[in-house]
């Protein structure tokens, strides 16, 4: 039994080369498209099984609670079994499973891509493409946008996703190896996909929201930590705006942690971001966030200076999660 335990553990266990692999992989592809997405399948079964909780009259705070339970057991089952069965055959099988999930799981190339499918659009004087590419970014109302509003949107999109796209499946799979990247982007999924405060998800979907919150919780003031470190170090970037106005201005925006992210981010590039939303026709916010004495975002050139400061920033986490696993691997040896 103990011998069972030990050899389950290896295959979950968080290892420095995959991680390595894996953030390469992601910067340099992007996210693989294919049918049998983690995050596909994960979406697909939250459907299904909301549909069946319901039918059951489980359609309040008790039924997010067991969808959370049976997202998460299944999907670190499947996991386990196919990291069992990829071990059974191979030990290279083994690495290739388990590095192609982690790769699968982590979302900055992905992201920098549509920035700069935006980007283009934008460039190109063709607004309709850059709205509809922003739209598969943001809940927002994107039809009356201008360039410089998708550009806004867009790196604000991207400073918010570094945290809970990246910088917080790095730091729960340090933590807890392929069982806690997993688990995360099982609450994640269901944040995004049934955490609204509208009557019928205010309690269905609590668990989900307060779940997300409390795992990003310490990914995002790492983030802001990172960023204003890195805006440091950057010519043409501001360490110090982006530590006192992450620090000054996280609470603007809602929810407790993506606003870290996001006024750093304002701070170190030296512009307002946000700015005017609207959702189905009504103006939600029109508060920007940033030092008052800067400029609005605006431009190619700020676009292409918040790409540098997300995946500097997003390299900086990811070596410095790699070099925690190399530590831990040492010590244990």
């Amino acid at each position: 039994m103990e011998g069972a335990v030990i050899a389950l553990a290896r295959l979950l266990a968080p290892d420095a080369v995959l991680l390595i692999v894996a953030v390469t992989a992601d910067l340099a592809l992007g996210d693989p498209a294919y049918c049998w997405h983690p995050i596909r399948l994960v979406g697909a079964a939250l459907t299904w099984t909301e549909g069946r909780l319901r039918a059951a009259g489980c359609d309040s705070c008790g039924g997010g609670i067991l969808l959370f339970a049976a997202l998460a057991t299944v999907s670190v089952v499947v996991i386990v079994a196919m990291l069992a069965a990829a071990s059974a055959a191979s030990e290279f099988l083994l690495w290739m499973v388990h590095g192609f999930f982690l790769y699968s799981l982590l979302a900055l190339g992905e992201l920098v891509r549509y920035v700069r499918r935006i980007e283009t659009a934008v460039r190109e004087d063709d607004l309709p493409r850059a709205r509809r590419s922003l739209s598969e970014l943001v809940g927002r109302d994107t039809a009356a946008m201008d360039g410089p509003a998708c550009r806004r949107a867009a790196v604000e999109s991207l400073s918010e996703n570094l945290t809970d796209g990246f910088v917080s499946p790095l730091f729960w799979y340090v933590i807890a190896g392929l069982p806690g990247i997993v688990v995360f982007k099982v609450v994640s999924t269901m944040d995004s996909m049934v955490g609204y405060k509208t009557p019928r998800y205010l309690g269905f979907g609590w668990c989900g929201a307060r779940l997300d919150d409390v795992m990003n919780y310490v990914p995002a003031r790492v983030t802001w930590l990172v960023i204003a470190a890195i805006a440091a170090v950057l010519p043409a970037f501001s360490g110090r705006k982006a530590w006192r106005v992450g620090l000054r201005q996280h609470g603007v925006l809602l929810g407790p942690n993506s606003g870290w992210s996001e006024a750093a981010t304002a701070g170190a590039l030296q512009r307002q971001i946000v700015g005017p939303i609207w959702y189905e026709g009504v103006l939600v916010t029109d508060v920007w966030v940033g030092d008052a004495c800067d400029p609005p975002l605006e431009t190619a050139g700020d676009v292409s200076r918040a790409v540098l400061l997300a995946v500097s920033s997003g390299l900086a986490i990811a070596v410095a999660s790699v070099v925690v696993l190399w530590l831990r691997w040492t010590t244990v040896t």
